[in-house]
């Protein structure tokens, strides 16, 4: 039994050594094998699982800056052959990101980036090889369908590209070429366009040279270029819009002129010929310009459909009522010197509603607020039975007619009648009244008149306190030579003439109608009333100032005229599309002087909201007259 059971004990010591022993020597005989090639191999992919940290939380980083409504940027096309690499290789890395984020720990990242790496270069360069034996039609074709799918987006977008060359492909679209990745805009250019528009003029010259009826083989030829050229340009303005034949006809073209230059070498008939054809075309655009602005002042002295509409229906209703019917409320008030008094001269009904309306809409205290409209016979049932329907609130007003003023007629209407001539807006009664307040109103000390293209958006009590110092007129001047409103007296005045040089400053300042606070009493102490009818009539005899009642004011006011900050009143909403926001926001009153009146389809559009603003489009009358924004 002892021999026996010492081999059994001998056996057993001699695996267990197998067992221990065997591993050693088994790990030590590979570890033998490791080349240095495996090592380095090793260290690079410890360095690329490094930089593929560093890339992923460059990544995520631009992933949170850019936010998540941003639009795909446009994909380009670049001639990089490794570019389907990085591509993929920026895939995964974008995915690796997004697990990131979801799981809170960077090691899952780099453990599987370790155990990816392999599977990853294999597959990178399989891709690259793929895309290397890819012929170069088939590239071509994957360009042009790229940059045709996103063309709308791509001059909107940044991309990380530079050292960028933009350069034609046979079809005349356009593609990316990039060599460092990194970020550049799409350039709009319109050269290929302005080349094909002179082309076309180069080829009518010289199709001018040839003689009348003439039907040769070239004849035929350049007109059919001419046509093709013109067809492929159409509308378009930038080289984008053009299509892909576009630059094969130009070309086409560009042969035809060269044998056109063989042919008719003479320079100076050319130069002579294009010369008419440039005087001739600079006369077309300057007749179409005079047409487009005789429309435009047709335009502003015809009465809209609507407002014609509107004031028949009004006028309608106004005879309709009873004579009691017709009293406006608050009548005692028109001659209290304690309150706001304000006027407007105007045969627009809605132009006097958006006035008052802003007016007491502005003001703190609507209840010491006067107003004086003064209109024709024409228009008086009308804007009566407007406010009789939309009465001012607590605010006070008074419809007058000019007919109505027996002096008036009496003794300045013949001078007005011989001016009867030209314009209507400014030789109307109603325009030339403003030099008539002391008489419209002889019971009043102060008024502010208001032009009925004006819309407040202050209150004015301000106004109200302010020291006019002997002064007749306050008014916002208008001779800061650095805007584009600044005017010069002699712009409206003929200084010229010795009476006006003698007794007017050509330098002095100049000052705009449309709000201005009157001194009542001081205008009759100086009697500037009588002072305006002698220069009017003067007018008359011999040509001392042009149309309008501007320039008679600069005469009749001239020296008697305060200046009141800029504030209180903006110009230029009637004709000037330069008005800055922050001058129309920050004004008391914003004036639409010029043609372009508000209630008007010539319109300037971006100022329009001002003054609909107080327009009751929602009111029967009218949407029964079609009068909407």
């Amino acid at each position: 039994m002892k021999p026996i059971r010492r081999c059994l004990r001998i056996l057993i010591l001699a695996l267990l050594s197998v067992t221990v022993f065997a591993p050693i020597v088994f790990f030590s005989h590979r570890i033998k094998h490791v080349s240095p090639i495996g090592q380095k191999e090793f260290v690079q992919d410890l360095t690329n699982i490094k930089y593929r940290a560093d890339a992923a939380l460059k990544l995520n980083a631009i992933k949170q800056e850019s936010g998540e409504d941003l639009k795909e940027p446009k994909q380009v096309v670049y001639e990089d052959r490794y570019l389907g690499s990085i591509a993929r290789y920026s895939s995964n890395k974008n995915r690796d990101i997004h697990e990131s984020e979801n799981a809170g720990d960077m090691t899952e990242i780099l453990e599987r980036n370790v155990s990816e790496t392999n599977h990853e270069r294999t597959e990178s360069q399989q891709f690259q090889q793929r895309e290397i034996s890819s012929t170069d039609e088939e590239e071509e074709h994957s360009n042009q369908t790229t940059v045709e799918k996103h063309d709308h987006n791509a001059r909107s977008q940044h991309q990380r590209i530079t050292d960028e060359k933009i350069t034609e492909m046979k079809d005349g679209t356009r593609v990316w070429h990039d060599q460092n990745l990194h970020s550049n805009s799409w350039k709009v250019t319109n050269e290929m366009v302005t080349e094909m528009k002179d082309q076309v003029i180069r080829a009518k010259a010289y199709l001018s040279f040839t003689p009348p009826g003439s039907n040769s083989h070239f004849v035929k030829e350049l007109k059919q270029r001419i046509r093709e050229v013109e067809r492929a340009v159409g509308q378009a303005t930038k080289d984008s819009k053009l299509s892909r034949s576009s630059l094969q006809k130009m070309r086409y073209m560009e042969a035809t002129l060269l044998k056109a230059d063989r042919i008719y070498p003479d320079c100076s008939e050319m130069v002579t010929k294009l010369r008419a054809m440039t005087h001739n075309t600079e006369e077309l655009v300057q007749a179409q310009k005079n047409q487009a602005t005789n429309l435009v002042r047709l335009a502003a002295r015809t009465t809209p459909k609507g407002l014609h509409c509107l004031s028949m229906r009004l006028t309608a209703d106004y005879f309709a009522l009873q004579p009691e019917e017709r009293l406006l409320p608050n009548q005692q008030k028109l001659q209290d010197t304690e309150l706001y008094h304000y006027a407007v001269f105007s045969d627009n009904v809605l132009a006097c509603a958006v006035v008052v309306n802003s007016t007491i809409s502005a003001a703190m205290d609507s209840e010491k607020i006067v107003f004086h409209v003064v209109t024709d016979s024409l228009n008086l049932p009308a804007i009566s039975m407007w406010f009789l329907l939309n009465p001012p609130g607590k605010a006070t007003i008074q419809i007058q007619c000019i007919d109505n003023f027996e002096w008036l007629s009496t003794k300045y209407s013949t001078t007005l009648k011989k001016r009867s001539s030209g314009d209507p807006r400014y030789t109307s009664e109603l325009n030339h009244l403003r030099f008539y307040l002391p008489d419209v109103f002889p019971a009043l000390d102060k008024i502010v008149l208001f032009d009925h293209d004006v819309v407040v958006q202050r209150d004015l009590n301000e106004l109200w306190s302010i020291n006019m110092k002997g002064k007749v007129n306050g008014a916002v001047e208008t001779c800061h030579e650095s805007e584009a409103l600044s005017r010069r007296m002699d712009l409206l005045i003929n200084f010229s003439d010795p009476l006006v040089a003698k007794r007017f400053d050509v330098n002095a300042c100049t000052w705009a109608f449309g709000m201005n606070l009157f001194d009542l009493r001081e205008w009759r102490r100086q009697n500037l009333s009588a002072a305006y009818h002698k220069y009017l009539q003067l007018g008359n005899e011999r040509p001392l100032w042009k149309a309008g009642s501007l320039p008679l004011g600069w005469i009749a006011f001239y020296d008697k005229t305060m200046a009141l900050d800029r504030r209180w009143h903006v110009l230029g909403l009637g004709y000037d599309s330069a008005v800055r926001r922050g001058d129309i926001e920050q004004a008391a009153v914003i004036h639409y002087d010029g043609v372009m009146k508000p209630w008007l389809d010539i319109a300037i559009g971006r100022y329009k909201g001002y003054w609909s603003q107080y327009v009751k489009y929602d009111h029967p009358y009218l949407q029964q007259c079609n009068i909407h924004e």
